[in-house]
This record gives C-alpha cells, structure tokens and sequence, in this order.
C-alpha cells in the first residue's frame, strides 16, 4: 500500500509564502515523476508543476518564476515552494507521484488527499 501525505497548507495574505511538503510511503521500489496539481471550487484540476527522478522541472506559465519544485529521493518527498502568492491561486493542492511497488510490476499513479491554500488578506 502506497500512500502520499500533503502538508504545509493554510492561510496566507496575498505576496506571502508558502512551502508544501508531500511524502510517499509504504511499498515502494522506484518513484519516477512527481508533481503537485490544484483545483479551485467549480474548476478543473491543472498541473502546477513537476519534477522527474534526475531532477528535470516543469512549470505552468502561471507560476513561472515565483514556485519552486524540489525533490529529496532520500526521504521519498516531493516540495513546492510558493512565492508573491496571489487570491486566485486559493485551492486545494494535490500532490501526485508515479510509483514502482515492486521491481517487476509496472508503475502505478498516486494521489494525496490534497492541502488547502487559501490567499487572503
């Protein structure tokens, strides 16, 4: 059993800053992309950013230059820091991370249970 824990979310007034963590455990031989998405109320879920197992990073346009993705594979954990916040970008945050349980079976994608980042003076 695999299992991804969000943390890090809450209340920020709009500038502020933000630093979510997300951590896979259980059954794992080999995490390959991770990557943290959101939804806000009434709209789809799109992809914030992600990162592969060597490190290659990719953003939406709208959060270029101000969220930085990170990974340590050491602890299996995938961060996403968050600068010059703004009100629109209060959702939840959901991270995700493609994962080998075991060495011979294919991966499989996973999903937190998400964090709430809500921007507001």
């Amino acid at each position: 059993q695999v299992q991804l824990v969000e943390s890090g979310g809450g209340l920020v007034q709009p500038g502020g800053s933000l630093r979510l963590s997300c951590a896979a455990s259980g059954s794992i031989f080999s995490i390959n992309d991770m990557g943290w998405y959101r939804q806000a109320p009434g709209q789809e879920r799109e992809l914030v950013a992600y990162i592969d197992k060597d490190g290659s990073t990719n953003y939406a346009d709208s959060v270029k230059d101000r969220f930085t993705i990170s990974r340590d594979n050491t602890k299996n954990t995938v961060y996403l820091r968050m600068n010059s916040l703004k009100p629109e970008e209060t959702a939840a945050y959901y991270c995700n991370a493609r994962i080998k349980p075991e060495r011979f079976i294919r991966e499989y994608e996973y999903w937190g249970q998400g964090t709430q980042v809500t921007v507001s003076s």
